[in-house]
């Protein structure tokens, strides 16, 4: 589940956790009526991890250098495929936490890795090791996307850091907005087969666990799955969809597309910022219109010209910084995945939600502007009027 846009995301009880019921696979598989004797000792045919990102906007600004200061934390770099020169990087590298492993109802233990972005997003990354095969992976992807558990824990772990680092935090929300992605790697296939024959032969698996759904899927959403793939050696894979993506490659190699789809994440969860901050500016300004008719009111709209205009550049800023965080000018591939991702994830359609609003911010400036001045000559016209009104009564009480 994709976050609708917009609020602040709550999340529902859960009486038990979701790795309890989702681990079930391996015990089911495990079962003498549903396997025959001579699987007993058959190695699992996929081996690999689950990826939980969960992503949060909790201010608009974090100072890294002092909050690598308070937590003794390294940057990061982004990871690419081969090597490349020094200028392919991040801006201004996110820091990276380490915490203590998270005890979940079910007696899990997972690791928790945050990662804090300069404009003010903290991305929690819990990863759950798995053995399978391809309907086990189902099962466990029909269980896991989304998990309401994991995004809770998540949300109890961002709340509880943000006391520790709270002066490296500018301008705290109040509400946040959250963003949530899941990556299946796979690190060992049965039979090492290469990226193409995996795509070709599980098709429709792959878009179940994309979509996260037990069921099968029209031959058409299958389809996707091949147009959503992408490949850079014969034995690796990269499959992108709107809730999770499949990531077939070593470890060192499955890096940099976590390291992408984490970052498109958190740009999308900035347009979605963007885009509510704007609505509500817009709004507000609208309203304002209403209120304020006639000669006085307009002549008030300067004031509100300005902080519309004020906070225009400042998205303008933002959105400029966040965009830019990271540059792959040098590798193909990456700015290949990345695009692919952020299509696929609906960054272009936000920020093009953000564009548009911030035209029509500019141009309702504009007209502000225009009926200030309006407002201010008419004035400025009845003035003159009074005085010589004025002139012409002296003039005539002098002649009398």
């Amino acid at each position: 589940m994709r976050h609708s846009r917009g609020s602040f995301h709550a999340f529902p009880d859960v009486s038990s956790s979701i790795l309890d019921s989702s681990l079930t696979y391996n015990r089911l598989h495990m079962e003498p009526e549903r396997r025959n004797a001579s699987t007993a000792t058959t190695p699992a045919a996929l081996k690999g991890s689950v990826l939980g990102l969960i992503l949060h906007d909790v201010c608009e600004e974090i100072r890294l250098e002092e909050l690598r200061q308070m937590l003794g934390a390294r940057r990061v770099e982004p990871g690419f495929k081969h090597a490349t020169p020094d200028y392919v990087r991040f801006e201004k590298p996110p820091v990276v936490e380490h915490l203590d492993p998270v005890l979940l109802p079910s007696g899990e233990r997972l690791i928790p890795q945050l990662k804090y972005y300069d404009y003010g997003v903290i991305s929690v990354l819990l990863e759950l090791p798995f053995e399978a095969d391809w309907d086990g992976l189902v099962e466990l992807a029909s269980r896991w996307v989304p998990n309401a558990e994991l995004e809770r824990q998540a949300q109890q772990i961002v709340r509880a850091r943000l006391e520790k680092i709270a002066p490296a935090i500018q301008r705290p929300y109040a509400d946040w907005l959250s963003e949530d992605y899941y990556i299946f790697l796979l690190s060992d296939v049965a039979g090492n087969p290469t990226g193409l024959d995996l795509v070709n032969q599980h098709t429709p698996q792959i878009a179940q666990i994309l979509r996260g759904e037990h069921s099968g899927l029209a031959p058409a959403i299958n389809e996707d799955v091949l147009h959503s793939s992408l490949f850079y050696y014969p034995n690796d894979l990269v499959t992108i969809g709107w809730n999770a993506a499949l990531v077939y490659d070593t470890p060192a190699g499955a890096a940099t597309a976590v390291q992408i789809l984490e970052y498109v994440n958190s740009q999308l969860l900035e347009f979605r910022h963007y885009d509510e901050w704007l609505t509500r500016e817009l709004d507000g300004v609208y309203r304002s219109l209403k209120r304020r008719a006639g000669v006085l009111g307009r002549w008030k709209m300067r004031g509100e010209a300005l902080r519309l205009n004020g906070i225009t550049v400042e998205i303008t800023e933002l959105a400029e910084r966040s965009e830019t965080a990271i540059k792959f000018v040098s590798d193909m591939y990456s700015a290949r995945l990345y695009r692919l991702a952020a299509s696929k994830v609906g960054v272009p359609e936000y920020k093009s939600l953000v564009n548009e609003k911030l035209h029509t911010a500019e141009n309702l400036y504009r007209f502000l502007i225009d009926e200030f001045h309006q407002s201010r000559g008419f004035l400025l016209e009845v003035m003159v009027v009074i005085i010589l009104v004025i002139e012409l009564v002296f003039l005539f009480r002098g002649k009398g």
